[in-house]
């Protein structure tokens, strides 16, 4: 099973950047994506036969959302940790046979670090979440978390260390989560590659001289191990400040 992972920071906009070809190039039996910044009815996207939409709309317009694409029917959909009203539209859940998908776009602490206290109290709350779905089944997570969680998950860790998406609290969060029964699967198969990086800053020459962060992943319960085939990140691939990531299971 091949599974697709971006943060598209606006899909009309990524769709315009050659979205669709990448998809149907790589010809995943998921796709899942973060930052859609979509209300329902603003866009009609066929990706080919087989494949349903599920989409979690933020209220506010133009803001955060989440979507999965999949062409493997799920036998129950869920929305936002606690119950079905999740105002950011931040996370969906689907339930398969011998897994569960979770699809994430983990609030950022903003760079004055003011929504730190909330980030944090939102990392416990998702972590408790996905330790309860892993005692029935296990979990693939995936999504923009906005951390990098190793001096190694990005370009300049000394000059960053303490801003947002590389404090001390962040790391720590992302550290607490694989201990509790989960693996980073790019890093399980490629714990010393360097220069592995999933989102650039803006600014000029910044992405042509991979400055980057790598603060995207796919995180699998550890008993999926044995099944991880392979993790990719597909770093050439343009359309957003994120690049796709890519995970195949034996599943």
């Amino acid at each position: 099973m091949k599974l697709v992972s971006w943060n598209v920071n606006g899909l009309r906009s990524c769709v315009n950047k050659g979205f669709a070809d990448y998809v149907r190039a790589q010809d995943p039996d998921i796709v899942c994506l973060q930052e859609t910044k979509l209300q329902a009815g603003q866009i009609e996207l066929d990706l080919g036969a087989g494949y349903a939409w599920y989409w979690n709309y933020a209220e506010k317009k133009g803001y955060s959302g989440t979507a999965i694409c999949t062409r493997i029917p799920p036998l129950s959909v869920r929305y936002g940790i606690e119950d079905d009203v999740e105002p950011e539209g931040r996370i969906i859940t689907l339930e398969f046979a011998s897994f569960y998908l979770v699809t994430v776009y983990t609030p950022n602490a903003k760079r004055d670090l003011s929504r730190l206290p909330y980030r944090l109290e939102w990392e416990d709350r998702f972590r408790d979440y996905l330790v309860e779905l892993n005692k029935r089944k296990a979990v693939v997570a995936c999504g923009d978390m906005n951390v990098a969680h190793q001096a190694i998950d990005l370009k300049n860790a000394r000059s960053n260390r303490g801003n947002s998406g590389y404090t001390d609290e962040e790391r720590n969060k992302m550290t607490q989560l694989l201990a509790a029964g989960f693996t980073d699967s790019f890093r399980y198969l490629y714990p010393d590659q360097t220069d592995a990086y999933t989102w650039w800053s803006n600014m000029p020459k910044v992405r042509e001289r991979n400055v980057g962060w790598r603060i995207d992943y796919f995180i699998v319960s550890d008993t999926l191990q044995p099944l991880i085939k392979a993790a990719g990140i597909d770093a050439q691939v343009l359309g957003s400040d994120h690049c796709p990531v890519t995970v195949e299971l034996a599943l």
